[in-house]
């Protein structure tokens, strides 16, 4: 058995608790990936306060992660034991249920489509803190139908998705301005993330702003109000759901390793960073905090998990010697572990 944050019903964030879970066994198209940290998403709150999407119990919660392969299936091709990936684990467009088994554990297995090669200059900190995120924020430009030299206003350009989407439109898509709204203490935070203007919601209403914009992207459900600064034919984006006004247009997500792989020349040149709470990360001990802070709407990037608990398991494995690593050894060693 191996340690697990766990949920036996849906209700609040007390229903969490630190148990066992059985490790699990990778199928051929999967990776049994050794957890170095983990992110939170607003769905995981979404997904344990109400059965939204169909799952046995108990569920260990959680989409994101970076970690260490351990143990590959036989028809894995792209990845060996040893390789340091990233990716959300949790495919939302597949037939099957979700993963009872989120990322919230010691090990966990991830299909090999979905994951990517960890960044050489990210800590898994950061690269955890990534995948969801950057997924929901590409698709919402993708579905906008998106133009070099249009305009942008993002609602919300400080939370987990708008940080990104701030920097996707600058650097990534070539939006010639680019407008976001925060609160006051974030404001030179988003102005250095690459925005041009930012807007303190606190001081400035929406009907108070003269200018209106090519896209409208609304990270945080406020589109019943913020389509007020889109121009008439422009193109507004939720990721809410459901939708706050019926202009809007909700964007889901395509989770990709292959996709996060094309982002691997952004994050190694700087161009796009990885921007995580001030608060944390947080302890592996303190689930249930970082839930309590995530959900509070006020966090600052991503809140991230780590350290993972990993006194019995390798932390590494030596480059020069994991193509001499079989997936039996590994899985001896944790019979030994674990089995006793």
């Amino acid at each position: 058995m191996q340690k697990a944050w766990l949920y036996e019903e849906n209700g609040p964030k007390e229903v969490l608790k630190l148990g066992d879970f059985p490790i699990p066994t990778p199928l051929h198209n999967q990776l049994l990936v050794q957890v170095r940290a983990a992110a939170l998403n607003p769905i995981d709150s979404k997904r344990r306060q109400r059965p939204i999407f169909p799952s046995d119990f108990p569920v260990v919660p959680g989409c994101d992660m970076a970690g260490v392969v351990l143990e590959k299936g036989s028809s894995v091709t792209k990845f060996d034991i040893g390789d340091e990936i990233y990716g959300n684990i949790q495919d939302f467009n597949a037939e099957e249920n979700l993963k009872q088994l989120g990322t919230l554990a010691e090990l966990i297995v991830v299909e090999e489509s979905l994951i990517a090669r960890k960044p050489k200059n990210l800590s898994f900190e950061e690269a955890a803190s990534l995948p969801l995120a950057v997924q929901t924020a590409i698709e919402g430009f993708k579905t906008a139908g998106f133009k070099e030299g249009q305009s942008i206003f993002v609602v919300g350009g400080a939370g987990g998705v708008g940080t990104l989407v701030v920097q996707l439109a600058k650097h990534l898509y070539g939006a010639s301005y680019v407008v976001a709204t925060t609160s006051t203490p974030k404001v030179e935070f988003v102005k250095k993330l690459g925005a041009d203007k930012v807007v303190d919601y606190t001081k400035t209403r929406y009907e108070d702003i003269n200018e209106k914009y090519d896209f409208v992207y609304d990270t945080i459900g406020d589109s019943k109000n913020s389509f007020l600064v889109a121009k008439d034919d422009a193109p507004i984006v939720d990721i809410t759901w459901p939708l706050p006004n019926p202009r809007a247009v909700y964007s889901s997500l395509t989770v990709s390793g292959e996709n996060l792989e094309k982002l691997r020349p952004y994050l190694e040149s700087g161009k796009l960073k990885a921007e995580i709470d001030p608060t944390g990360p947080y302890n592996f001990g303190d689930v249930i905090e970082a839930f309590r802070y995530l959900e509070t709407g006020r966090a600052r990037g991503k809140v991230v998990i780590s350290p993972f608990p990993s006194e019995h398991l390798p932390s590494s494995i030596p480059s020069e010697s994991k193509n001499d690593v079989t997936s039996e050894m590994v899985q001896m060693d944790l019979k030994k572990i674990y089995v006793s």
